[in-house]
């Protein structure tokens, strides 16, 4: 018997093997399975329950490949010190991407309520900035203002720093075109130690030496990733060593002199 008798006598044998195991009504010619057709489908997946379209909090350097895909208004995760290439800048900008910031290890809020208010310069601003301190499950309280029809920045400034005097909310935050103005403002509040900052550096010193309790920011200093990065720095960090609490201590002792 040729190789080729015996193969073919072999596999008969496997096929009345096979048969003889399956039911009777289930006994038909058995036929290959159809080609599997491979679909590419849109890189836009729904949204996850976390409320982001795309997670990119891996990467601490953002490229407009890393974006392309999604829809206007689609919500990306990215770490905190998250960078960006020009041409993705350009992208979140033109197609009003949100990001969502990742907190880092080590970098946890050490507070629980924010106290959120601006200008018209700084209305857009609030607004992305509100939902990323929603969305790090902060209880965050909007004092206005709610569009970009022309305010004044005292009004708001006083409104977020009383509060902070009340101590109804642990942190304030008030963005207007410099930050500076909503900073002198607030700081005449009793009780508030207000700082302007347009830096990571700038937001850890205020909260760690001076014990600052409202941030102000200049919408037209920093870009949104900045502002994420130096809200994050302030609410992460806290006043700690004595000699920095006996300092601020004398800066109140001055506060409390005036109020006489």
């Amino acid at each position: 018997m040729s190789d080729k008798e015996t193969r073919e006598k072999i596999k008969g044998l496997v096929r009345q093997a096979l048969d003889s195991r399956r039911p009777e009504s289930s006994k038909s010619p058995i036929v290959p399975s159809p080609e599997i057709e491979h679909v590419r489908v849109n890189s836009l997946s729904p949204k996850s329950e976390n409320g982001y379209e795309r997670d990119e909090s891996a990467k601490h350097l953002i490229t407009e490949d890393d974006l392309r895909g999604l829809a206007p208004g689609s919500r990306v995760r990215v770490s905190s010190d998250a960078r960006f290439t020009p041409s993705a800048q350009d992208f979140i900008s033109s197609n009003g991407i949100n990001l969502v910031t990742k907190s880092s290890r080590g970098s946890e809020a050490k507070v629980r309520t924010v106290g959120i208010g601006c200008d018209h310069g700084g209305f857009e601003t609030k607004e992305r900035l509100k939902k990323v301190l929603i969305d790090r499950g902060l209880m965050v309280r909007d004092f206005g203002t709610d569009s970009k029809d022309a305010v004044d920045y005292p009004d708001f400034a006083h409104a977020v720093a009383r509060a902070v005097s009340d101590k109804t909310i642990e942190i304030g935050v008030v963005i207007d075109g410099a930050g500076i103005g909503s900073a002198m403002t607030a700081n005449k509040i009793p009780g508030v130690r207000a700082a302007a900052c347009y830096s990571v550096a700038l937001a850890k010193n205020s909260r760690e030496h001076n014990g600052a309790n409202l941030l102000t920011l200049g919408a037209g200093q920093n870009t949104f990733e900045e502002i994420c990065e130096i809200v994050n720095a302030f609410l992460s960090t806290e006043i700690s060593e004595s000699r920095h609490i006996k300092r601020v201590g004398k800066i109140d002792a001055i506060d409390r002199e005036y109020k006489k």
